[in-house]
């Protein structure tokens, strides 16, 4: 793939996914896990979401280098971006909350659905992988644990801290934190492709790149 679409595939999943981060907060019907973190943090410190967002992805992107999970491109701009367009769709109040419950679910039900179609675009863009997607993958690495026993315990932990920070919980949460996977899996099935396929781009491969002969450069570029 064209690393100009690669890119651009990437930017879509990012400014999606903070559609849908978004949509699962204004439900008013309690955030998906990690952002109940998020809103604990941004209410103890003052800073806003997308910050939080931020900050904790550096932190996370830390943790996985010493778990020597791959960094790419992807990995980075899914740090910054997400909390940035996060700030600027709030900032401008684009998304509004919902008030009635039918309001409430479907609001809830687009969000979760939209992150499912964020996460196909911006993982086929073969980048590298999200810094909380890759905590996941390399705990699990690290403890020879299926991946879904990982996540489980990390949603509990940031739930758990979150609620104690003062994030929103409630059924939103649980429906959240059940239903993201299988909207994810619903995506790539409905393309017909498979993410275990993917073989991600990392920072590594690039400044290898950099210092190979031109050939060889210009022959990474186009895969």
């Amino acid at each position: 793939m064209d690393l100009v679409k690669r890119f651009l595939l990437l930017f879509l999943g990012l400014f999606l996914y903070s559609i849908g981060i978004l949509l699962t907060i204004h439900a008013n019907l309690g955030a998906s896990p990690w952002d109940v973190f998020h809103l604990g943090l941004s209410s103890m410190t003052g800073l806003t979401i997308g910050k939080v967002s931020q900050i904790v992805g550096v932190v996370l992107i830390v943790v996985n280098y010493f778990l020597k999970e791959r960094i790419g491109w992807g990995t980075i701009f899914n740090m910054y971006f997400i909390g940035l367009f996060i700030d600027i769709i709030q900032d401008h109040g684009l998304i509004v909350s919902a008030n009635s419950l039918p309001a409430k679910i479907i609001m809830l039900l687009l969000g979760i659905i939209t992150m499912g179609w964020a996460t196909f675009f911006y993982m086929n863009s073969a980048l590298g992988i999200g810094p909380r997607d890759g905590l996941m993958i390399g705990l699990s690495k690290r403890f020879s644990a299926r991946v879904w026993k990982v996540r489980t315990v990390i949603e509990v932990c940031v739930v758990a801290i979150g609620f104690l920070f003062g994030g929103p919980v409630g059924i939103g949460t649980v429906v959240s934190a059940f239903l993201i996977g299988p909207s994810i899996q619903l995506a790539y099935t409905v393309v017909g492709k498979d993410p275990k396929g993917i073989v991600h781009r990392t920072i590594t491969d690039d400044i290898k790149a950099i210092f190979s002969p031109r050939g060889k450069l210009k022959k990474i570029i186009k895969k």
